[in-house]
């Protein structure tokens, strides 16, 4: 039995979204999601992943100069899907902006079990 999570972009538009954020939180997703490989996404909390709504999660990202989330979901075969990853424009509120929540359902869409 496989017991290591994969960690895959719905699309290249996702994973351009990644690929463009600074190295300083391209370095961040890449301590988070190791974690999640080698504990399992339920065993990685606060301050790194959070629940939002229905099956969306988030990859909470802190580098230097700014703050981005990844919005994932969990799919069968031990997969972590990443589906938008955006720079959060204020520190201020917990909530994440109702428009990354309308591309992340409509790429949510594009999620094969495979």
């Amino acid at each position: 039995m496989n017991t290591e999570w994969k960690i895959k972009f719905v699309n290249a538009k996702a994973e351009e979204e990644l690929l463009s954020l600074s190295a300083d939180l391209k370095a961040k997703f890449l301590h988070v999601t190791e974690m999640i490989m080698a504990f399992g996404p339920h065993n990685v909390g606060l301050p790194h992943v959070r629940p939002l709504e229905n099956k969306l999660w988030e990859l909470r990202l802190k580098g230097k100069d700014n703050i981005a989330r990844s919005i994932y979901v969990l799919a069968s075969g031990r997969k972590l899907v990443i589906l938008r990853t955006f720079i959060k424009k204020t520190q201020k509120t917990q909530k994440t902006p109702p428009s990354e929540f309308k591309i992340a359902y409509t790429r949510l869409k594009e999620v094969k079990d495979d």
